[in-house]
């Protein structure tokens, strides 16, 4: 399929779905006549060739990055002539997820957040690929810690974990010369992250450090900042409930420090209101010095934000506090619960062959990388495995000849990140906990006198009430 192709039927797709979510459409890529729709929500040519649709961007990515997933289509399709793959454009949210699947518009295979995998998948609303993953080898070679979030009560199993990724310190190395700092010594406590912010905002007159605090991305990262400083904001009680615990000193050392960034050293930045989306942009476009995101997030940097690589750095979460670490995260590929027996086939094919073949063998891994590195996209962004860490070294030598990033200037995470104890996100109402704790970062960051630990008792209370429902 041609680039034009692809881009005029991922366009119409994404402009479907935006449109027509609470309603029950056809998914059909062009409105082809020659094809009717399945019971299952994906349509089958006459000809016996099976359309399945397959989310591949948010919107807004460049062309580079289709040219590289056509690339990989018509090699998918030459592979299997029965499946006709569309792409569609997709982004995750908790609530559109629940329109569009109402709508019977989701894609037939997308991703979904560690985070989300157990409330979806308990509530009916992934397919089951339990006897799909055991067939193609792979229940005893996912890293376990992963595989437990996409697997019920009685061992079945809901998607294929595809990426993992660990928080890190991302930082603007052009910020940091200006500011007469190293950037190949980043800061290393969070002391030094204050210390580094300061100077970067007094010399070059832009924030040094800036943080997420609405759409959830608030309580993420207050939530990733505080397992850093050795809190924990649920304690999981080995029964199906959990008991709420943000009123910890790590989270109370956390709203302390972005208190002491915004209104004592004047460092914060004026936008108080950032998410994923925007805080790229603004560091992208060189107005920011620090944050905190996972560490696979130079992909969308450079191709969604057009950021120059040259000015990119990235180190470990400083960790302090009894029993400190490093938040995980990451994403599941799954198949949609609506689609027929033929479309689940040809999904689990495509998600076997896209995501995890590359990960295991060779030349998937070589074909893969040079499909990316052909296209201007980037090969070789600090991941953690989903398999094993043997797995991941070996696949990392296997594309070596591809990796077009600044690792180099990536050594201070992936040369100290081993050494980090990985610890999971909260199981108990996730997102509606992350949601209620944006509030508690807005409230320090606009309001100077903010009384910390009155926020951090209510907030308490707030999620507790949450879990017991």
């Amino acid at each position: 399929m041609t680039m034009m192709s692809i881009g005029r039927r991922t366009a119409a797709v994404g402009a479907t779905l935006a449109a027509s979510a609470m309603l029950v459409t056809a998914c059909t890529s062009d409105g082809d006549p020659d094809t009717t729709p399945t019971s299952g929500g994906s349509a089958e040519a006459a000809s016996g060739t099976i359309e399945l649709r397959v989310a591949t961007f948010p919107p807004g990515a460049d062309e580079a990055a289709y040219e590289a997933f056509a690339t990989q289509e018509a090699q998918f399709e030459e592979a299997n002539p029965d499946i006709d793959v569309i792409g569609v454009e997709y982004e995750w949210t908790g609530p559109t997820f629940a329109v569009q699947l109402a709508g019977g518009s989701l894609p037939d295979v997308f991703t979904v957040p560690f985070t989300d995998s157990k409330t979806l998948l308990e509530n009916g609303q992934l397919m089951d690929v339990t006897a799909e993953v055991d067939t193609l080898g792979y229940s005893d070679k996912f890293n376990p810690i992963i595989l437990d979030g996409v697997t019920d009560a009685d061992g079945n199993i809901f998607g294929f974990p595809r990426q993992a990724y660990a928080m890190g310190l991302h930082y603007n190395r052009d910020l940091f010369d200006e500011a007469g700092l190293d950037p190949d010594n980043p800061p290393a406590t969070w002391d030094e992250v204050r210390e580094a912010a300061k100077a970067i905002a007094d010399k070059t007159g832009k924030a040094g450090y800036s943080q997420m605090a609405i759409n959830n991305t608030g309580g993420w990262q207050l939530t990733a900042q505080t397992v850093s400083r050795g809190g924990r904001t649920q304690v999981d009680n080995g029964d199906g409930t959990y008991t709420s615990s943000i009123s910890n000193a790590g989270t109370k050392a956390t709203l302390e420090f972005l208190h002491d960034v915004k209104w004592e050293d004047n460092a914060f930045g004026a936008k108080v209101d950032l998410d994923w989306g925007t805080i790229n942009q603004e560091f992208a476009a060189g107005n920011l010095g620090m944050f905190t995101s996972g560490s696979d997030v130079y992909t969308a940097l450079v191709r969604d934000f057009g950021m120059d690589p040259d000015q990119y750095g990235l180190t470990v979460m400083p960790l302090e506090g009894d029993d400190p670490g490093t938040l995980g995260g990451g994403d599941i590929a799954v198949v949609s619960p609506t689609v027929d027996e033929t479309t689940k086939a040809a999904a689990v094919k495509w998600i076997d062959w896209y995501y995890m073949q590359k990960l295991m063998n060779e030349d998937a891994a070589k074909a893969d990388a040079q499909a990316l590195a052909d296209s201007g996209q980037a090969v070789g962004t600090p991941v953690l495995p989903v398999l094993s860490r043997e797995l991941y070294d070996e696949s990392q030598q296997w594309i070596a000849e591809f990796v077009n990033v600044p690792q180099e200037q990536m050594t201070p995470f992936t040369e100290n990140i081993w050494d980090q104890t990985p610890v999971g996100e909260p199981k108990g109402k996730t997102q509606e906990i992350y949601a209620l704790l944006d509030p508690v970062v807005q409230a320090v960051l606009t309001d100077e006198s903010a009384d910390i630990d009155a926020l951090l008792t209510q907030a308490d209370q707030d999620a507790q009430a949450l879990l017991d429902q």
